[in-house]
């Protein structure tokens, strides 16, 4: 186990909204903090309006895939960040839980994909502030 923090996101397609999440973390948290991800019913590909709302920020996501939700997923994690996955997730005793409340941007266009990132992206800068608060966003 590293001292970094490990943050797991999930979603139920980890296309969209997860995805966008862990792509902020990793960009802004840097080698911080460990970056997991994962759906209770993942997608064969990332959300393109996903990945495009991305991009504008300067951060890629395309190569990424989606990616079963495992008992050892949630195991290693410290923090475990739900976002409409309801009761898909394990629970484990110690661990931090929080369910961010987001419009799932599957089938919307980008104006619609906008705020959702925006959203995402003001939460990560607090959790970040919030696990890393020596150094706060990168």
């Amino acid at each position: 186990m590293t001292d970094e923090p490990t943050v797991l996101f999930v979603c139920v397609h980890n296309a969209g909204r997860s995805q966008m999440a862990a792509g902020y973390l990793r960009a802004l948290g840097g080698d911080r903090v460990e970056v997991l991800s994962a759906g209770s019913a993942p997608k064969g590909s990332i959300n393109p309006v996903a990945v495009e709302a991305m991009a504008e920020e300067g951060i890629d996501i395309s190569a990424n895939t989606p990616k079963i939700l495992t008992v050892d997923a949630v195991r290693e994690s410290d923090v475990v960040i739900t976002m409409g996955c309801g009761d898909a997730c394990p629970i484990f005793p110690g661990k931090r839980y929080e369910d961010w409340e987001l419009d799932d941007p599957a089938g919307q266009g980008i104006d619609a994909v906008r705020p959702i990132r925006d959203d995402i992206r003001t939460r990560i800068e607090a959790l970040i502030a919030d696990l890393l608060p020596e150094r706060g966003a990168a």
